[in-house]
């Protein structure tokens, strides 16, 4: 048995002698993180902090699971198998048909991280080719398919100038547009540089010209949590956000670990970096202009009919966010 040096020794007689507890390493908290899908950079800040051990200074252990899209993300938040979720802006409008999914923090602002994509032998070559054509969206009620309507109304076409395919996620609409299926995809971003560099298809345009001002991505929680265990809702957020801020110091690194979590090569990563970065929130705050066309967009997709208050949809209780 190894001895204890001498030092040691009296340190712990010291603490029997005056009644101090000896400290013990205390166990993390787990927290159940959920992305709504795997290839937005956005969400890759979650990655960086868990590697480089951010999280734990705030006594978490995260885990994360990777659904296949919003609406499975809000179930496993609803069924309590997550804690938390990164997720699209417009699951927030859920909360006003009773949903007890509330958003606590803005994470990324104008739709930056969105494309629309069409294959390399597409007859469609400008914006004003997409007219009557078929988009393939994610889920009917998404961030995607509104950002398609927005596209159609802002060219004068109408909201149904572009004709909608919800194909139940991205690995789904990139095999529909490859296969000829649709004629275009809202895609990710990264998705959409990655099927251009391997010669697949071609982007006709990034959205963010379209919605300047909006909300893209969100932290979401179930209110039972915020209200039986807020510090862990706030460690989460204060963990997530010191993250970011490592983010926005550390391309290198920043770059290494998202670019394994993508699956995508390095220079496209650190392109998706400096193309991304400042799209990310700082603090976690609504802006409230881009809160004012958020909630013009559920009445445009048919979620809602009118326009819901701050209350009824996020909570700032949390905000702003300080690491």
């Amino acid at each position: 048995m190894k001895s204890m040096k001498p030092i040691e020794a009296s340190l712990i007689a010291a603490f029997v002698l005056f009644g101090i507890a000896v400290p013990e390493a205390h166990a993390l908290d787990t927290v159940r993180v959920g992305k709504a899908i795997n290839d937005i950079w956005v969400y890759t800040p979650l990655d960086v902090g868990m590697a480089e051990g951010i999280f734990e200074k705030y006594g978490l252990q995260i885990e994360v699971s990777v659904m296949p899209g919003g609406a499975k993300l809000q179930q496993g938040l609803l069924a309590g198998s997550l804690d938390m979720g990164l997720g699209g802006s417009q699951s927030m409008a859920l909360a006003v048909k009773g949903s007890p999914i509330v958003a606590v923090a803005s994470l990324a602002g104008a739709p930056r991280e969105f494309a629309v994509l069409v294959s390399a032998d597409s007859p469609i070559k400008k914006v004003s080719d997409l007219k009557g054509k078929v988009m393939a969206v994610a889920s009917n009620g998404s961030l995607t398919e509104w950002l398609t309507r927005h596209l159609s109304i802002a060219e004068g076409w109408g909201p149904k100038g572009i004709k909608i395919s919800a194909t139940g996620g991205s690995d789904a609409s990139v095999a529909a547009l490859l296969s000829h299926q649709v004629d275009a995809d809202m895609s990710a971003a990264e998705t959409a540089l990655l099927i251009e560099e391997k010669g697949q298809g071609r982007i006709v345009t990034e959205m963010e010209k379209y919605a300047p001002d909006f909300i893209t991505q969100v932290v979401f929680t179930r209110q039972p949590l915020v209200a039986e265990k807020p510090e862990l809702v706030e460690r989460f957020l204060r963990g997530l956000f010191a993250s970011i801020a490592y983010v926005k110091s550390h391309k290198d690194r920043t770059v290494e670990i998202s670019s394994a979590v993508l699956h995508l090569g390095k220079p496209l990563t650190g392109r998706i970096y400096d193309d991304q970065l400042s799209i990310l929130s700082d603090d976690g705050r609504f802006d409230p202009k881009a809160m004012d066309v958020l909630k013009e967009s559920f009445i445009d997709l048919g979620i809602l009919t009118e326009k819901p208050t701050d209350a009824q949809i996020l909570t700032t209780r949390f905000l702003p966010v300080k690491p």
